[in-house]
């Protein structure tokens, strides 16, 4: 094995390999395949997606720690005041529908998205059943499975110079961080935007160091340039020029006017961003809209802080109106922009919260039901999909799992959801073992 190292200190590229992985040829650990061995199965497992797609780009607002069905959008206003909690229904654009007060936007925006009642699978645990949700795979809790996104990436690739799957602010995360990559790698993995309303807002990735400036990164790439010439001889062209590919593109980012300009939320109207709020969630899913116009597939904007075990009307007085305003802006925006044609929106949880409010006026985890939001790519607005009994515990119709939703992402992309990809080791696995896409969407 050829091994050079260039620093003692591991410069890390934004698909989690660092410099010194990128000069090594040789046996892979820890599954002891040979550089063209792996990178041969990369590439017989990276099909064309189907012309019939409804999507481009996905947008995906995930809600961790699971937000509370009965105090947003599953009333359940007959219901004792412990299942019931303390807000009011407010009337929305759906007909005979009611939402919870502190959703004024949303309630004006509710005939421009599918509402989905039956939000199941079961699961308690915030890791299990994020990473079940995020994968459509069940498994333990730190992530067997490919993330979508990282599905997502793997299958389309790059379209020009910005990544395929990007965070914002970062993935979800506990204790662990969340809707990784899994076995199909570092290169797979989210480049992570950071938080679009910090002050004087930079992303990490795409700034030089100050004491980098463009021509010595052009000095460090034609080093690594020739020793990618040394390793061609004993590996191939073909092979290097593969494993080189998604490595140069970290170079390419860092020095491309497209990459920097994508990030740039500052081009954007004093206006327009005071209306998506100026807070990290609303100015999120601002960066995110603008990520989508520009080419990128699978967008996560991760808005966590919705495990209230305790005081959840507390907490809920503050978080909702800033998801009633950056969400129902997103969804605004993309259509007055017209780019809602070709991007399917998804909002979620992991689970829903309990139907009693608990001893310290909490609602704890509850996998049995819970609510999402659909919109975009030819999604029918103002339309809601399944139901739950009367104190919002148990579904009654039209129950919708993980599998399910994973399924209609793909779908959705041109994505084959049953394909079957390759392990390292060269096992087969399919991208879903189950599932089907949610037709009611459409229809």
């Amino acid at each position: 094995m050829l091994d050079i190292s260039l620093s003692t200190k591991k410069s890390r590229f934004c698909n989690g390999w660092s410099r010194r992985d990128f000069i090594r040829v040789g046996a892979l650990a820890p599954f002891g395949l040979s550089l063209g061995q792996a990178l041969a199965l990369e590439k017989a497992s990276s099909p064309a997606r189907s012309k019939n797609a409804r999507a481009k780009s996905v947008i995906l607002v995930f809600l961790g720690g699971g937000i509370s069905h009965h105090d947003t959008f599953d009333l359940k206003p007959d219901a004792l005041e412990e299942i019931r909690g303390k807000y009011k229904g407010i009337p929305s654009k759906i007909t005979g529908l009611q939402v919870g007060e502190l959703l004024p936007k949303l309630a004006g925006t509710m005939d421009k998205l599918c509402l989905v009642r039956s939000q199941q699978h079961g699961n308690d645990h915030h890791e299990t059943a994020t990473n079940w949700v995020l994968s459509g795979k069940f498994g333990s809790p730190f992530g067997d499975h490919p993330a979508m996104g990282a599905v997502v990436a793997h299958e389309t690739g790059f379209s020009g110079i910005l990544p395929p799957y990007v965070a914002v602010p970062r993935n979800p995360s506990f204790t662990w961080e969340l809707g990784r990559s899994a076995w199909l790698g570092g290169r797979y993995e989210s480049f992570k935007g950071g938080d679009p309303n910090a002050k004087d807002f930079k992303v990490r990735d795409l700034t030089l160091p100050k004491d980098v400036t463009p021509k010595t990164l052009e000095r460090r790439a034609s080093l690594l340039k020739a020793v990618d010439s040394l390793a061609s001889r004993v590996e191939g062209n073909d092979q290097i020029a593969t494993y080189d590919e998604f490595h140069q593109k970290a170079a390419q980012m860092v020095l491309s006017p497209e990459a920097q300009s994508a990030f740039d939320i500052d081009k954007e109207s004093e206006k327009l961003r005071d209306t998506y709020g100026r807070h990290e969630f609303g100015q999120s899913c601002l960066l995110a809209r603008r990520l989508v116009e520009k080419g990128v597939r699978f967008v996560t904007v991760n808005y966590a802080g919705w495990d209230h075990h305790a005081k959840i009307f507390e907490s809920l007085d503050k978080k909702l109106p800033q998801f009633d305003q950056g969400f129902a802006a997103l969804i605004n925006d993309l259509h007055e922009r017209g780019t809602i044609n070709d991007t399917l929106v998804v909002c979620m949880g992991e689970f829903g919260r309990t139907p009693k409010v608990n001893k310290d006026a909490g609602r704890d985890h509850w996998g049995h039901a819970g609510v999402m939001l659909f919109a975009g790519a030819g999604v029918r607005g103002g339309k809601i999909i399944g139901a739950t009994d009367k104190t919002g515990s148990q579904v009654t119709d039209r129950p919708v799992r993980p599998e399910d939703v994973c399924c209609t992402v793909y779908e959705a992309l041109g994505i084959d959801p049953h394909k079957e990809l390759r392990t390292p080791e060269g096992r087969p696995v399919s991208i879903l073992d189950h599932g089907a896409t949610i037709h009611e969407l459409y229809s």
